[in-house]
């Protein structure tokens, strides 16, 4: 893994979003995007095909919708979803993931394969 730090002379470096770089480092500028408590989960929810706010307040972990907004427009900020006009065709607006978005699917795999190997108290519900 890269040491901490700043840039060329010490000038601190940006992620393409504009953001401040802790570490060039690939895993802390993925965690600096999808390393909390909810982001992984509204990716989640959009693989498992929700796409409108009040989808992601219905998941069963209960997001506060005032986070839930903040995680959202941090996706978007950073090009991993994307709003497209909803499928019913209301005024609102839905989500829906971007090829960039779509590129963490075998990490949430891989993330849920470890739960379910080394978490007995886990299991795969179907989500919808």
């Amino acid at each position: 893994m890269a040491k901490s730090g700043g840039g060329k002379a010490g000038k601190p470096m940006r992620n393409q979003a504009g953001d401040l770089l802790r570490s060039p480092c690939p895993l802390a500028c993925l965690l600096d995007v999808c390393g909390d408590r909810w982001t992984l989960l509204v990716i989640r929810d959009l693989f498992f095909g929700r796409s409108r706010f009040k989808d992601f307040c219905a998941s069963p972990e209960g997001i506060p919708t005032n986070i839930l907004s903040d995680r959202l427009n941090r996706l978007l900020r950073h090009g991993l979803v994307e709003q497209v006009p909803a499928a019913d065709g209301t005024q609102r607006m839905a989500y829906q993931l971007t090829p960039k978005g779509r590129a963490l699917g075998p990490v949430l795999e891989a993330m849920r394969d470890w739960g379910l190997k080394w978490e007995p108290s886990t299991r795969l519900e179907m989500q919808g």
